[in-house]
């Protein structure tokens, strides 16, 4: 995940159909559908609300409408159109991000049947007050994303510990979740090793360092704010009930941890996390055998059943309705406002930036990919107003990764409301870094800060 993702499912800009504003429909449906629904049902006083209806499968109208909007509009026939979705279905970063929910889960189910988890949290709760948990898990978040360069990896690692907190706690899952995801995407915005800075800085023809610096100016800011947030909202976090722990069963978290803040691939830190997991359990439980061991791993796969198929379909609808020209007049609106505005060109030129990568993240829900679709309309934005490449490539990276962390469906926040049992709307409503950070960044915009020299 080090590098950019292969681009041939999502093709050149002159592969798109005509612009259609039509082709957003199915979209629209699908979050109408899905939050409309939780929200009248709690407003009705239902219990686990969100959880009445799953993504999984309100997203399956919003595809059926697109199906045979291709084959009303375009006149392209269903195996056509079945083709495009199934291409979508098995890109390349959808498949990645389904092997990532694999081992996160078998890794999670392991840790958790040997006491690793309970131990892990025990541990640190020793060493750590409860009121300052948000913060520090916030800041952990934030360090390992940004040594790894993958927020999913991030999640992977800290979002069971983050889960035990809350047994342990009186803190609430949403708001350790929240601290998770928020300090995941810093990283994912700022490592230079992650693939959306290799995205930004390539669209745009400026060097990762320079973007950094000039990324950190804004990011920071919004980092030390959440920080004080986090602080605030989890000042009257209690230990609930105090709990023994074992080094050793802790010692796998140390192990990956320290394997993610060395850089290693997410793959590898995942994959040795099960076996190391599985090693402790072995040795200090004397009824776990090889074959519980293995029966934990299959049980964590069974428990990302649900995010795997909502991210697939996803990847498919996504596709289609690119293929059908709605990105495409996305882009060619925005486009039209920058090119309509006399008024500081370089303000309106970068609020459009903004504002091109996040609705291709809302329509893609993969930040790196909507960097890659908008990156060289971003570039010619760029270039006509003055706006200079490391400011452009630093909108680009951390706008995608805004909406990213607030999207209920994006794979970020699916993957945290999955380890954590709770709605991916809950994880989204406690994700203050990234309504931080939007903030921040358009005030970066609206006053010009920071300034660059040549």
């Amino acid at each position: 995940m080090k590098g950019l993702p292969h681009c041939t499912f999502y093709g050149e800009e002159t592969t798109l159909n005509k612009p259609s504003a039509v082709a957003l429909l199915p979209l629209l449906f699908f979050l109408a559908l899905f939050i409309g629904t939780g929200a009248v049902l709690t407003a009705n006083g239902t219990n686990m609300a969100f959880y009445q209806l799953s993504a999984a499968v309100a997203i399956l109208p919003a595809i059926a409408i697109s199906l045979i909007l291709g084959k009303v509009r375009n006149g392209q026939r269903l195996e056509k159109q079945l083709a495009v979705f199934i291409e979508g279905v098995g890109d390349s970063n959808i498949i990645t991000m389904c092997i990532i929910y694999l081992l996160a889960g078998g890794f999670a189910s392991v840790a958790t049947a040997i006491g690793g988890v309970s131990s892990t949290v025990n541990l640190g709760l020793d060493l750590v007050p409860a009121s300052f948990v948000l913060p520090g898990l916030f800041l952990i978040g934030a360090f390992v994303s940004t040594a790894m360069g993958t927020s999913m990896g991030t999640i992977a690692a800290i979002a069971p510990i983050a889960v035990g907190v809350g047994e342990q706690t009186t803190i609430g899952l949403p708001l350790l979740m929240g601290a998770v995801l928020g300090g995941a995407m810093f990283g994912d915005n700022l490592s230079m090793i992650s693939d959306t800075t290799i995205a930004a800085t390539r669209t745009q023809g400026c060097e990762m360092k320079d973007k950094f610096r000039v990324n950190l100016y804004i990011a920071l800011p919004a980092a030390v704010l959440a920080v004080v947030a986090f602080a605030v909202l989890g000042a009257d976090g209690a230990v609930k009930t105090a709990g023994d722990y074992s080094i050793l069963k802790a010692l796998p978290y140390l192990i990956i941890l320290g394997m993610a803040v060395a850089g290693v691939n997410v793959f590898v830190v995942l994959a040795s996390g099960i076996v190391f997991t599985g090693a402790v359990g072995l040795l200090t439980l004397p009824e776990y055998s090889l074959l519980t061991f293995s029966q934990d791993i299959f049980n964590g796969f069974k428990g990302m059943q649900e995010i795997m198929v909502l991210s697939m379909l996803i990847g498919g609808l996504g596709e289609l309705i690119r293929t059908q020209g709605g990105i495409k007049w996305l882009l060619e609106r925005i486009d039209a406002l920058t090119k309509g505005s006399k008024s500081n060109p370089q303000r309106t030129g970068e609020l459009s930036i903004a504002g091109l990568v996040s609705v291709a993240d809302a329509c893609t829900a993969n930040n790196t990919v909507a960097i890659i679709l908008t990156g060289g309309l971003a570039k010619d934005i760029a270039d006509k107003n003055n706006i200079d490449p490391r400011r452009s490539a630093s909108i680009l990276d951390i706008f995608s990764c805004v909406f990213q962390g607030i999207m209920p469906y994006a794979a970020q926040v699916l993957l945290a409301g999955s380890i954590a049992a709770i709605s991916p709307v809950e994880v989204v409503g406690s994700n203050y870094y990234c309504f931080i950070l939007a903030g921040v960044g358009l005030l970066a915009i609206i006053s010009g800060k920071p300034k660059l020299k040549p």
